[in-house]
């Protein structure tokens, strides 16, 4: 009989501690009820431990918390509504709120901050244990990598370039991202509105996961990783969260409203909220329609399809709005969002749109189409199982787009040669645009053509950091026009070269460079 009961209560469902806020000395522990048990350091914000079922996911040596850890900080607790916990981590210029909701094994987190912290970045970093996490992006997993390919954060690891910075994936597609163990995953989820208030736009990327040590799990508001949004919004952050699984990813429909009464510092309800709707015409077919708003308080974005679109949860205010052909701003307009009210705006584009003789690529922000841009996003250029950079020799007529490169190293692949067989009818005064998404070390495209030089351009906009080395093209885009003086070409073969110019200089993917878009002679 006794053997009879114990096995009955083994399969019984297991019994969960009650929701709930205690103290163990300095500490805040918070039971969701459903498994989860998250202890919060009550000098300093830090998280200490995260107990999922008797498992413990937080690393013990290296802690949870916002930037680099808050230092000191007032540390409080209040129960809402007898079902919601929430944790509030206080400094001069950021408070930090910590969510728990009866029944679920997510923390929600909101951040507000008031002026940028010391290290010059913001973000979540989420320190797990490697053992009972051990599977995270695997780009980005660097445990017992041999050397160094690159700074301080880009390694070989078995053959292969590995960083933190080949995790990341743009803002407009990044709203679940985690990693897993035996039974378990912790996630970030970022949704509605929850980059408002960072910085970049829909297609910057960021740190998501480094796998060293500790499995590193990050949420990053903003930093200076090729930033083209200057300067940094300040407000509040979220709302976004650390999700506890039994492995599966999330859904990215992360409920949120009941944010809306709990009184955070910066929060914005959803009544104090606008819509704006538009129509767009003009882009280019095939190409994928982006729609983003920004002022020097927020930022949203919403995809778009058929010639309209909606975007919802606007705060109020005046926005410059961009109409997006792929990556590349095609047309702009302005719109004003009132609370409870629908704002309406038409976009039309207004890029400069010349009948070519011939084209390289297409418009639209992206090297997609060339070299090694299949990879560029989770290696390093110089990694094995990227194609040879060349220098390349590209024939117009003959050769395929995916052989041009979809950068170009001034200590690497310097010249691209570009041939051409030319009629009577297609010479005499042309330009040649060359559109590009990033520069780096003052990299800038001059063209020879035959025995004509042009002008080097101007130096574009210095971004201070690495870009495509990191695994990102997005940077400023830009277009450069050449004129060619009548005379120049010659019905019959013409040589084009592009070279990289600057006042800088570097080491092989390290020296100046620039990332292409497109080539087009008209």
């Amino acid at each position: 009989m006794k053997f009879l009961l114990t096995t009955i209560l083994s399969l019984l469902p297991t019994a969960f501690a009650a929701f709930g806020v205690t103290r163990s000395g300095s500490n805040y522990l918070v039971d969701s009820g459903a498994g989860l048990v998250t202890t919060i350091n009550g000098n300093n914000g830090d998280i200490t431990s995260l107990n999922y079922n008797g498992k413990e996911l937080q690393d013990r040596t290296k802690f949870t918390h916002l930037s680099s850890g808050l230092g000191t900080a007032t540390v409080s607790s209040n129960i809402v509504s007898g079902n919601t916990a929430v944790i509030s981590i206080k400094t001069s210029t950021i408070t930090q709120y910590y969510i728990v909701r009866s029944g679920t094994n997510t923390i929600y987190i909101g951040t507000y901050a008031s002026a940028e912290p010391s290290v010059g970045e913001l973000r979540f970093i989420a320190r797990l244990s490697k053992s009972a996490l051990p599977n995270g992006h695997p780009a980005a997993d660097i445990q017992s990598a041999g050397s160094t390919i690159e700074g301080s954060d880009v390694f070989l690891k078995n053959g292969q370039s590995k960083s933190k910075f080949y995790s990341s994936v743009p803002f407009i597609r990044d709203q679940v991202h985690g990693v897993t163990g035996s039974g378990v995953g912790a996630y970030i989820i970022v949704p509605g509105v929850s980059y408002e208030t960072s910085s970049g736009g829909p297609f910057f990327r960021d740190i998501n996961n480094q796998g060293g040590d500790q499995q590193e799990l990050y949420w990053y508001m903003n930093s200076g990783h090729y930033q083209t949004d200057l300067p940094y919004r300040t407000g509040f952050f979220g709302p976004y969260a650390l999700a506890i699984t039994s492995g599966s990813a999330p859904s990215p429909d992360l409920d949120t409203s009941f944010f809306d009464s709990l009184g955070l510092q910066g929060y914005v309800p959803a009544s104090g909220r606008g819509t704006v709707t538009g129509s767009y015409s003009g882009v280019l077919s095939g190409q994928p329609v982006t729609i983003g708003f920004k002022n020097s308080a927020a930022q949203y974005w919403v995809s778009a399809s058929g010639g309209s679109f909606t975007r919802n949860l606007v705060k109020p205010g005046t926005y410059d709005v961009t109409l997006f052909q792929g990556e590349l701003e095609a047309g702009s307009g302005r719109v004003t969002v009132s609370a409870g009210q629908t704002a309406s705006v038409s976009l039309s584009v207004s890029l400069s749109r010349p009948n070519v003789i011939w084209s390289i690529g297409t418009p639209d922000g992206t090297p997609k189409e060339f070299l090694n841009a299949d990879k560029i996003e989770t290696m390093h250029p110089s990694d094995s199982r990227m194609s040879s950079w060349g220098p390349i020799t590209y024939t117009i007529g003959s050769s395929s787009v995916n052989s041009f490169p979809m950068a170009q190293f001034k200590s690497v692949n310097s010249p691209t040669t570009i041939r051409w067989t030319a009629s009577s009818s297609q010479i005499g005064a042309r330009t040649l645009r060359i559109r590009t998404t990033g520069s780096f070390a003052g990299g800038r495209p001059q063209i020879t053509v035959n025995n004509w030089t042009s002008s080097a351009p101007g130096a574009p906009t210095n971004l201070n950091s690495r870009g495509v080395t990191r695994g990102t093209w997005r940077g400023n885009n830009q277009a450069y026009d050449y004129p060619i003086p009548s005379g120049t070409l010659v019905a019959g073969s013409n040589t084009i070269s592009i070279n990289v110019v600057s006042g800088s200089s570097g080491d092989t993917f390290l020296s100046p460079n620039f990332i292409y878009d497109s080539v087009e002679l008209f």
